[in-house]
């Protein structure tokens, strides 16, 4: 009988250890299901347009970007006429601009990755992918929401500690029939939420059930926000290590 009493504890410790881990490994096989649809198993080709709104003007921006896995992305900004021909280049955990109109070429320092991107909502970060929600994040499942009628996984991440990323703390709400991010908000590393994003017009493009437009809102500028819209998305398209070079950044078009 002692023996049992003894044993009682201890199973109801591994069992909750098995249930946290088994949860864990959940949250996060939903957060990679939910990536690769949005960036591609492998790669992906798109092309976008970005409306920056702010309370006294409205400026818009084009843009393309190529991708592969979480080591290499490649944006080149295709309007407006000023701003044409500026290349980003993420490989790795290293970042680099170029800019035609003067010729040179720029490597980014990890703490311009929280700026903004072009003079938008959207970071340096956001917009190359340079953190992977995947791998630098510990994940938990918070439980279950409707998001915009949708019912969505709610999913914590928090970086994990070797992790080089922006965001102290990330909350995600993501569909349990499609895997998509319906909204996501992000947090600084005081637990503040510094903006929130939301997906909007779901619609079959590139060949998926997909949010074609994503608006960013800033927590302390309400009046303020960037929007984003899909134009176009090629998904698992061949594209060599080598075009993610300084070389391409110069010649692309």
């Amino acid at each position: 009988m002692t023996t049992i009493k003894h044993l009682k504890p201890m199973l109801l410790a591994i069992i909750i250890l098995i249930s946290t881990s088994m949860q864990a490994q959940d949250a996060k096989e939903i957060v990679k299901k939910a990536d690769d649809k949005m960036q591609g198993e492998e790669s992906s080709i798109s092309t976008m347009s970005m409306t920056i709104k702010r309370p006294t003007y409205e400026r818009n921006l084009a843009f393309k970007n190529w991708t592969k896995g979480t080591q290499y992305a490649m944006t080149l900004v295709t309007a407006p006429a000023q701003e044409k021909g500026q290349t980003f280049l993420k490989r790795d955990r290293e970042m680099w601009n170029w800019n035609p109109r003067i010729s040179r070429m720029i490597k980014l320092p990890p703490s311009m990755m929280s700026q903004g991107w072009m003079g938008s909502d959207y970071t340096n970060d956001d917009a190359l992918k340079k953190s992977s929600i995947v791998e630098d994040y510990n994940h938990t499942l918070i439980g279950e929401e409707k998001i915009d009628e949708q019912d969505c996984y709610h999913i914590q991440l928090i970086p994990t500690e070797e992790a080089a990323v922006v965001w102290g703390k990330v909350m995600m709400w993501i569909t349990k029939d499609e895997y998509l991010q319906m909204k996501v908000e992000y947090y600084d590393e005081d637990e503040f939420l510094v903006k929130t994003e939301l997906a909007h017009n779901i619609t079959t493009i590139g060949g998926r059930i997909l949010p074609s437009q994503f608006e960013i809102i800033p927590a302390d500028k309400p009046n303020q926000r960037t929007i984003i819209n899909i134009e176009n998305i090629e998904f698992n398209v061949p594209i060599n290590d080598n075009f993610f070079s300084q070389q391409s950044m110069k010649r692309i078009r």
